[in-house]
């Protein structure tokens, strides 16, 4: 009998950034991946979902356009699904095997609060595409960033303006379809307090910026030296 394959762990470090409309994800991840950039040492590599690769971001030009949205909840979760599938074979899981910290833009907490709370899909269904899917790699940090819906779809909208685009498939929600998502979000972080971390995205920008760093150099452990630890050194 050929006993099954184990995969072992990545020395990488993963760490994934979620919350609703307009939370300023974008924003932060390009902050800290600058930060990390200068003072770990390490490779950072930034990417979002859905998309993150060539197939996936065509799956994605597809989800926001609102293509699937007729077939209701399940047919999106299988599309998200799919992207994601290429999204972690093509870059997530080399680059972690590299050894690198990956910042990705939503992962699978959106498909569990999106997908599932917000538009009602059984989490049975939810869980069991994720275990299909994600398998081992989850992410060593999850950070929401938390805002009232109406601040963030009025951010949405600012940005929307400035570019001449509308809203996309998720920012044209009721607002009673944002409120299930803030809830969804909060209800998973106190359900996995280990991996996830709340930010209070309402205040400026600067000061949510000192928040994540704070929490990175709590949570793990070298990965972002203290100011501290850095005059210690010198």
């Amino acid at each position: 009998m050929i006993a099954p394959r184990v995969e072992e762990p990545a020395p990488g470090t993963f760490i994934t950034f979620e919350g609703g409309e307009g939370a300023g994800k974008s924003t932060q991840i390009a902050r800290l991946a600058a930060t990390l950039r200068s003072r770990s040492g390490r490779e950072v590599c930034v990417t979002r979902e859905p998309g993150g690769s060539p197939r996936a971001e065509e799956i994605r030009a597809a989800l926001l356009g609102g293509v699937a949205k007729p077939y209701g909840p399940f047919a999106e979760a299988l599309l998200f699904s799919a992207a994601r599938i290429d999204h972690l074979d093509r870059l997530i899981r080399p680059a972690l095997r590299r050894g690198e910290i990956v910042l990705c833009d939503r992962f699978i907490d959106s498909t569990r609060a999106y997908q599932g709370a917000a538009a009602g899909l059984d989490p049975a269904v939810v869980i069991a595409l994720e275990r299909v899917v994600v398998g081992p790699t989850r992410p060593d940090l999850t950070l929401i960033l938390d805002l009232p819906p109406e601040a963030g779809l009025a951010r949405a909208a600012g940005r929307g303006a400035g570019t001449g685009q509308g809203a996309d498939r998720f920012e044209a929600e009721s607002l009673d379809f944002h409120a299930r998502l803030r809830d969804a979000f909060l209800a998973i972080a106190r359900a996995e307090p280990e991996r996830c971390a709340v930010i209070d995205a309402g205040r400026d920008p600067d000061s949510v910026e000192v928040a994540i760093r704070a929490l990175v150099a709590a949570r793990l452990s070298g990965l972002l030296p203290t100011e501290r630890s850095r005059g210690d050194a010198a």
